[in-house]
């Protein structure tokens, strides 16, 4: 890994040629926003930060002259860089701007913080910054040569529609976010896969850093998939830090996806309601709703997608995989188990959990890639790969 301390005036000042695009100008949705351009601050910033270099190193800067220490923080993007889970140090300059340069990285997503003085946050000047049910971070944009498979083509889009709804689980309004393919046609049937966050994940995660909408839409214009209706609920139900969040979770996720959920689209949308017509996918935490909660509702799921998760069966479980192997394998259209590529560590969940299905002969489709860890490199990559794999056997 290279890396780099340095500090850059913007190309403006230094009356250097640009390219004509936007640079956090969110005028259109570029596949490569964060790429040096037009000289131009972010609206509201003070500094030029991220600024991706042709080259795909990346130039960090804060502006902090009472500063005494600023870390750069974040799983993916050390991830990327080789760092593991070391912060890197900025370096101030004489003008109180701190800076740092690192990579090349691979094109990608990285979600990355700033930590200031002891302060762990977002990058105070970059506008892709996003929080879910957690604090605040950002994302720089490493682009390839063109528009990736995640990114906003030129094709046909579908549409993402956000419900609020009152829950009777948990007595209050909730959310959840439905993409319908281009050309949605209320006259036809389609199958629907519902798509579950992790913990400290919220329902708009899917599509906001998962761009599950875009994936779709290429993937549609490619002829690679099945016009498919994605639900992406919220199924964070109870406080995170509660201490019985573990043993409370999933009952209650499963009463709320099977009294609340799974009502609401059938009576909104034109989709199917028979098993095979339906999936549950999720990552992380939701990977575990899903294999836990899905499992037992043979009767309403024929797919699965467990990313980044799997749990393996505890002595004495009756589970009809465990029990009833060749049952299960029998009503079972479609598994998916993946986890990313550095995750790739033989205790890993999912390592574990794909050797017990193996144990057991449950057929699955085992994947690893995404070049992230529990991040979404890794998530959007497997919702890629898993898509044009549903409803192929129906």
């Amino acid at each position: 890994m290279k890396i780099r301390h340095l500090f850059c005036l913007p190309a403006l000042v230094l009356g250097l040629a640009v390219p004509a695009a936007a640079q956090q100008g969110h005028v259109n949705l570029d596949w490569n926003p964060q790429a040096r351009a037009e000289g131009l601050l972010p609206f509201g910033a003070v500094v030029l930060s991220p600024e991706v270099h042709p080259d795909r190193t990346i130039t960090f800067r804060v502006q902090a002259p009472q500063a005494r220490s600023i870390l750069l923080e974040g799983g993916p993007m050390l991830l990327a860089l080789g760092e593991g889970t070391k912060p890197i140090p900025f370096e101030a300059g004489e003008d109180g701007v701190w800076s740092l340069t690192v990579g090349p990285v691979a094109p990608n997503l990285y979600i990355y913080k700033v930590r200031i003085d002891g302060a762990l946050g977002p990058d105070p000047n970059n506008t892709f910054t996003w929080a879910a049910a957690q604090p605040g971070y950002s994302t720089v944009v490493v682009p390839g040569d063109g528009p990736a498979y995640y990114d906003a083509r030129n094709v046909p889009h579908g549409a993402v529609t956000r419900h609020v709804y009152h829950s009777g689980v948990t007595d209050g309004q909730r959310e959840m976010f439905v993409y319908t393919p281009p050309g949605y046609d209320s006259t036809r049937e389609y199958p629907v896969l519902y798509l579950l966050g992790g913990s400290g994940e919220l329902a708009g995660g899917w599509d906001y850093d998962g761009r599950a909408s875009f994936i779709a839409d290429n993937l549609l214009a490619d002829g690679r998939m099945e016009p498919t209706v994605i639900v992406m609920p919220n199924n964070q139900m109870i406080h995170r830090r509660h201490p019985e969040h573990t043993a409370l979770t999933f009952d209650l996720f499963e009463q709320e996806l099977i009294e609340e959920i799974l009502p609401f689209v059938e009576s909104t949308y034109r989709v199917r309601t028979d098993r095979r017509g339906r999936a549950l996918a999720g990552l992380s935490m939701g990977g575990r709703h899903a294999q836990l909660v899905g499992f037992k509702h043979l009767d309403a799921f024929a797919s699965f997608g467990i990313l980044s998760a799997g749990i393996a069966p505890e002595p004495g479980d009756t589970a009809e995989w465990v029990s009833n192997p060749a049952g299960f394998n029998d009503r079972i259209d479609y598994l998916f188990v993946g986890l990313g590529t550095y995750e790739n560590t033989p205790t890993n969940r999912s390592v574990a959990f794909h050797q017990t299905l193996e144990k057991y002969g449950i057929e699955h489709d085992y994947y690893i890639g995404g070049n992230g860890g529990h991040d979404w490199g890794t998530w959007r990559d497997h919702l890629h790969y898993m898509l044009p794999k549903l409803w192929r056997a129906d």
